[in-house]
Formats: C-alpha cells, sequence, structure tokens
C-alpha cells in the first residue's frame, strides 16, 4: 500500500462482522427492507449525515454536506439473487423469498452486493470522521434491484435530481473474480447492454404415445434453443461482441404428456448499438420461424424482463480517478481493460439522467494464490482459472479480508481525488 487510512483498522471488525450479517440475510430485489434498516441505521450513527429512506422504493441515501467543494456520488447496490448458496461458509445464507412470479427460491449474496454495501458504509464512517481532511459534499446511494435494472430508475423517477445535491462525478465499483488488491477499469465503454426476455411458445398437448395428433412445444423450444447458438457464430462479425443466452426453459409436468407451451428466459449482452439491433431482430425472426416450422398454432409471445444501457466511463474523469486508486492500491495493481465486461450494470443511468461523468471499476475479491503464474495477458486470452468461482455462481463469495479492507480503500480513495482538500482543525461545517 502507497498510503495510510487514518481509522481503517479499528473499523474492520465492525465491518466484517456487517458484511457476514448481510451476507447471511440477503434479500431479493425491490424487497431489501432489512438491508435498508441497517444501512439507515449504520449512516444515523455516523455523525452528520442526512438520511433518507425509501428512494424509488428500498433506496437509502446519505447526505454529508462538509463545506464549499464538489459533490462527489458514490453509489452500492443492496439485492440478492435467487440461488441456492454452496459455498460451505459459516455465514452462509439459508433465506428464502418469493419471486416475482409467486414462487418460493433460495436467496443468496451471489453477485457481492452484499460487499458493495459493506465497503460504502466503511467509506461514510471515515469521512464523516475525518471532516478536517476534505471539503465538499458526499451523496452515499445505497441503491435496490440492481439485478433487475429497476433500481436506479426507480430512484429517479422518486425525485432523485429535485431532493439529492446535484453530483460533478458519480463513482461505482463492483467486487469480481480477479485476485484481492487489484482494480481494472477503462475509459468509454466498460460493460455491456443487457436485454432479457420471457418467450412463450405455444403448441398443442396432448398423450405421449401420439405426437402426431400435437404439436409438441418442447420439441420447438429445444430448436430454437440450439438455433439461438448460431446468431453470435454467424451473424456477428468475429471482431465484434455479442452473447446469447437461454438461462431458463420450463415445459410440461409429466413424461407421458405433451404440453400446451413451453416458456424461455433468455438474455442478449451487446456493446454496440448496431449489433444489439441486428442480434435481437435474429433472436425474434429465428423464434418465429421455428414456431411457424412446427405447426405453432399462435404466434410466440415476447414479453421483456428489463434491460440495461451499456456502462460508459468519461474519458476524462477515469484518468482522474485512475489517480486516486493507484496511490492506494499501487501502480502496477490497476489495469486498465482492452475491451469491456460482458456483465451489466444500472449505474450509468444516474451519470446520464444527473447530467455528471461518470466512472465504475471492478476489483478483485479471489484469494491471489488463484492466479499464480498468471499474467493479465493469459487470463485476457484463456480466462479465468476452473476452480475461481465467478459471480452468480453458487460457489461465489469474495475474501472477507483483504477484499473489504482493500474495498474501503479503493472507494475512499478514488472519492478524495475529487473532494477538496481540507484545512486540519476545521469544524467541518459549510
Amino acid at each position: 500500500m502507497t498510503t495510510t487510512v487514518p481509522g481503517l483498522d479499528a473499523l474492520l471488525p465492525s465491518l466484517r462482522a456487517l458484511y457476514r450479517d448481510l451476507h447471511a440475510h440477503p434479500e431479493l430485489s425491490l424487497q431489501e427492507t432489512r438491508t435498508a434498516g441497517v444501512v439507515a441505521g449504520r449512516l444515523r450513527a455516523q455523525s452528520g449525515w442526512e438520511v433518507t429512506e425509501a428512494v424509488g422504493g428500498t433506496g437509502v441515501v446519505g447526505v454529508l454536506r462538509n463545506g464549499e467543494g464538489p459533490t462527489v456520488l458514490l453509489r452500492a447496490d443492496m439485492d440478492g439473487l435467487p440461488v441456492l448458496e454452496a459455498t460451505g461458509l459459516p455465514y452462509a445464507s439459508k433465506a428464502r423469498g418469493t419471486d416475482r412470479d409467486g414462487n418460493d427460491v433460495p436467496v443468496m449474496h451471489a453477485c457481492g452486493h452484499d460487499m458493495h454495501v459493506t465497503c460504502l458504509l466503511g467509506v461514510t464512517a471515515l469521512l464523516a470522521a475525518d471532516r478536517g481532511g476534505w471539503r465538499g459534499t458526499v451523496v452515499a446511494v445505497f441503491q435496490p434491484a440492481e439485478e433487475t435494472g429497476e433500481g436506479a430508475r426507480n430512484m429517479l423517477a422518486d425525485g432523485f435530481a429535485e431532493r439529492f445535491p446535484a453530483p460533478d462525478v458519480c463513482l461505482g465499483q463492483h467486487v469480481g473474480p480477479f485476485p484481492a488488491g487489484v482494480a481494472v477499469t477503462r475509459p468509454g465503454p466498460v460493460m455491456a447492454a443487457s436485454d432479457s426476455y420471457r418467450v412463450r411458445l405455444f403448441g398443442r398437448g396432448g398423450h405421449g404415445s401420439t405426437p402426431e395428433s400435437t404439436v409438441d412445444p418442447v420439441v420447438l423450444a429445444a430448436a430454437v434453443v440450439l438455433r439461438l447458438q448460431t446468431v453470435v457464430a454467424r451473424e456477428v462479425g468475429a471482431s465484434q461482441a455479442a452473447v446469447v443466452t437461454v438461462g431458463s426453459l420450463h415445459a410440461g409436468t409429466k413424461e407421458n404428456i405433451i404440453p400446451d407451451e413451453a416458456e424461455l428466459k433468455l438474455n442478449i449482452r451487446s456493446v454496440d448499438p448496431v449489433v444489439r439491433e441486428r442480434v435481437l431482430a435474429a433472436v425474434r425472426r429465428i423464434v418465429r420461424a421455428e414456431a411457424e416450422a412446427s405447426g405453432a398454432p399462435e404466434e410466440p409471445e415476447f414479453t421483456s424482463l428489463g434491460s440495461f444501457p451499456v456502462t460508459v466511463n468519461t474519458a476524462d474523469a477515469t484518468a482522474t480517478t485512475l489517480t486516486g486508486l493507484r496511490r492506494v492500491l499501487g501502480e502496477e495493481a490497476v489495469l486498465v481493460l482492452p475491451q469491456p465486461i460482458n456483465g451489466s450494470e444500472d449505474f450509468g443511468l444516474f451519470g446520464t439522467a444527473l447530467g455528471a461523468p461518470s466512472v465504475f471499476w471492478h476489483f478483485g475479491g479471489v484469494d491471489p494464490a488463484a492466479f499464480a503464474g498468471l499474467d493479465a495477458e493469459t487470463l485476457a486470452a484463456r480466462g479465468l482459472p476452473a476452480e475461481v468461482a465467478v459471480n452468480h455462481s453458487p460457489r461465489y463469495a469474495p475474501l472477507q479480508d483483504p477484499t473489504i479492507e482493500l474495498g474501503v480503500r479503493a472507494l475512499l480513495g478514488a472519492a478524495r481525488t475529487w473532494l477538496a482538500d481540507g484545512a486540519d482543525g476545521a469544524d467541518g461545517m459549510g
């Protein structure tokens, strides 16, 4: 480390306990009531924060005013996923919830949002305790429903721009399957756009012994899934980027009954708007053509399940933020990505809607020993080692240590790069 953070060592035991508690008690998107209560309580216990709850549903916003200076928005997301945890951790989640379709599902922090909340609450505590060392205003945003792409939109629709100070920059971070101590980002597009759909395929059910009297939607669904794999392979150029994934397929109730319909849930990732439109058109064309080829009695039904825009880092703001990250993590630990990450985020909506530059980066949460002998170029070419669990996996959980400390240092270092230097001994009042 190249700088010290006064007060961080003393704060870490509390942050570790907070992280374990949040990990053990995840909540689904738009249901983050317990998490929001924990966040609001922690903020109120830190001197000076103006706390507003129920922003956009379950969102929490804290504002710390500390004299004249820039306004910096810091954001963390709070929701978990419908995943059954398989990490074996002593604080593993046993929680269950009800999804938007009314299904009882397991719930897990399989994407590290518990780590994001912990790190931001660490930063808010340190900024509140050191108000003589900086000047400006900090807007701490604890956002619900990132996983569904609804949270940022809901908060903005709830009058965010009118209710809270206008930021000069928006900063956010995400833990990922990189070595602990490493941070990665890039100017320009840094994460892909995402479009998700539910597709209903209609058939004509009947007895499994007489398929000739039916239109089998299971066979139709299978044909659609296989044919969709050709979209990227045959309709997207080698120098372009897109991903088509069918993550859910449901049909039927019994082995000798041909059902009336099947349901697919699919996800499309892209970076270039032209490629996005080409892929979306190809998906619709293939689904409809396979339905016609099967003699389906009705046209397929498409329902949007949500979308995310491309996350774009403002170039000048990224250069400034990289300076702060390198100061606290070290020059060699901060890497510039050669291309965007195919995951998606709604963080960028804040900067777009509020007219502010924004910067988003990923920081590592994996034991560096898992990457022994592998350099960045090899990882870029071959991908992650098989034993490294990725976000959304039932085995995914960042290391508690040193990830919490490093995540706090990264976010605080980035924020302090933007905030004005304070005068020692000032009272911190604006």
